[in-house]
C-alpha cells in the first residue's frame, strides 16, 4: 500500500526511489548551454514554494497528450520524447512576462534560451506530471514570436476581477481545454490575486476546479435513464465506470495488480467517493480528480445525473508512470466510446467485473451496498 500511495516521492525515507531507480540510467544527450526552437509550454516546481522556479519547457514537438493519444505513440515513444525536453529553470519573477507570453498563446512560441551551463539529464517521474528528462539554468532568455491569444482566454485573463474558480469554469465552458487552463494558472493569469502556481498543484486544482462546477449542474439534472457501462484501456491502464440513475455520487477504485509499477509484490487496492460535497484531498490523489472530471464533462454533455463507480486497473503494461493525464484521457475515451445498458444494477455489477477482469474490488465499495439497499425518490 505504501509504495502506491508514494509512487516515489520518497516516503519510504530512501535516498531513491527503488522501483524509480532503473529510470535514472544516463541517455546519450549531446551538451550544450543553448537551445533555439520551440517552447510549447511552462513549468514551475514547488519546491521551497513560495519561492520557486520556473521556466519554459522546450522540445520541437508537441506538450499535448491528447495529440500523443491521437498519434498513437506508445509508453516507450512518450518517455523518449520527454527525455529530450528540456525544462528550463530560473527564478519566475524575472522570467514571468515570458512565461504568461507562452502559456497565453494557442500556439507553440519560439524561444531561445542561453543556459549558465551545459544542461543536465534528470529524468523524473511522478505520479501527477508528465516527465521532463533534461534541466538547465536559464542565463537568458527571449521570445521571438507573438503569442495567438483565443478571443476566450483573453477575457479570461484580463478580467482581474473574475475570481480563479470562476474563470477555470468559464474558460472550460468556452471549449478551452484543461490543459491550456492549468498552463494558465500555472504561469499567475488567473484569479483577483494573482501567483505563479506550482504545475503538479494546477493540474489537480483544474480538474477539481472544473469537475465541481460541473457535478454542481449535474446535480440539478434529470437522472438517467437506465444503468450504463463504459470501458476504455490506455497504457496498461484499464477503466471501467458504471453509470447509475440517481442524484450525484462518484466513487473510485483503484487496483495495482502484484507485477504493476507501484504493486510492490503484491495486489493493492483503494477507493474514495464522495456526494455532492467531498472534504479532504483524495488519498487516490490527482488519479481521482482526473477520472471524475472526465465522466461529469460527459454527464454535463447529455444533461443527466447519475450514480458513477470507477473502476482502475493498473497492470505491469504501465511500465513508466506518466502523469495523471492519463487517468484522465482513459476516462475520456470510456466515456465516448460505446456504452452498454444493463438491465439492473446486478447486471451491471457483472458486467463491471468481466471488463476489468476481477470482482474481488466489490468488498472496498460504499457505493454498491448504498444502491443495493437504500430507495431513493428516483425508485418511485
Amino acid at each position: 500500500m505504501r509504495c502506491a500511495e508514494c509512487k516515489g516521492k520518497g516516503l519510504c525515507g530512501l535516498p531513491r526511489c527503488p522501483i524509480m531507480s532503473r529510470f535514472y540510467a544516463q541517455l546519450p544527450v549531446l551538451p550544450t548551454d543553448h537551445y533555439q526552437g520551440s517552447a510549447p509550454s511552462v513549468f514551475v516546481g514547488s519546491y521551497g514554494y513560495p519561492k520557486v522556479a520556473g521556466g519554459p519547457l522546450m522540445i520541437n514537438d508537441a506538450d499535448h497528450p491528447p495529440d500523443w493519444v491521437a498519434r498513437g505513440l506508445g509508453i516507450d515513444d512518450i518517455v523518449g520524447l520527454r527525455a529530450r525536453t528540456i525544462r528550463g529553470a530560473g527564478e519566475v519573477k524575472g522570467l514571468a512576462g515570458n512565461l504568461q507570453e507562452i502559456a497565453l498563446s494557442s500556439q507553440p512560441l519560439d524561444v531561445e534560451v542561453r543556459f549558465v551551463k551545459p544542461v543536465a539529464f534528470d529524468l523524473r517521474f511522478d505520479g501527477t506530471i508528465a516527465p521532463v528528462g533534461l534541466t538547465g539554468a536559464i542565463r537568458k532568455m527571449d521570445v521571438l514570436d507573438n503569442a495567438r491569444v483565443d478571443r476566450a482566454v483573453d477575457r479570461a485573463t484580463s478580467d482581474t476581477d473574475l475570481s480563479a474558480t470562476d474563470a477555470c469554469d468559464i474558460l472550460h465552458t468556452s471549449g478551452t481545454d484543461v490543459y491550456q487552463i492549468t498552463q494558465l494558472l500555472t504561469a499567475g493569469l488567473l484569479g483577483r490575486k494573482r501567483h505563479v502556481v506550482p504545475t503538479r498543484w494546477a493540474i489537480t486544482a483544474v480538474d477539481d476546479t472544473v469537475s465541481n462546477r460541473l457535478k454542481k449542474r449535474i446535480a440539478r439534472y434529470s437522472p438517467l435513464d437506465g444503468i450504463q457501462v463504459f470501458s476504455a484501456s490506455l497504457y496498461g491502464n484499464h477503466i471501467v465506470c458504471l453509470l447509475v440513475p440517481g442524484d450525484w455520487k462518484f466513487e473510485m477504485i483503484e487496483v495495482w495488480g502484484k507485477q504493476s509499477l507501484w504493486g510492490d509484490g503484491s495486489e493493492t487496492i483503494a477507493r474514495d467517493g464522495e456526494g455532492l460535497t467531498k472534504s479532504g484531498y483524495s488519498p487516490l490523489a490527482g488519479a481521482y480528480y482526473s477520472a471524475r472530471l472526465a465522466v461529469t464533462e460527459y454527464l454535463e454533455s447529455i444533461r443527466r445525473s447519475a450514480r458513477v463507480l470507477v473502476l482502475r486497473n493498473v497492470t505491469s503494461d504501465y511500465w513508466a508512470p506518466l502523469g495523471t493525464w492519463v487517468v484522465r484521457e482513459a476516462t475520456r475515451n470510456a466515456m465516448r466510446g460505446q456504452k452498454t445498458p444493463c438491465a439492473d444494477l446486478n447486471e451491471g455489477i457483472e458486467l463491471a467485473s468481466r471488463l476489468i477482469g476481477f470482482s474481488h474490488w466489490r468488498p472496498y465499495s460504499r457505493l454498491i451496498p448504498e444502491l443495493v439497499t437504500q430507495k431513493t425518490l428516483f425508485d418511485f
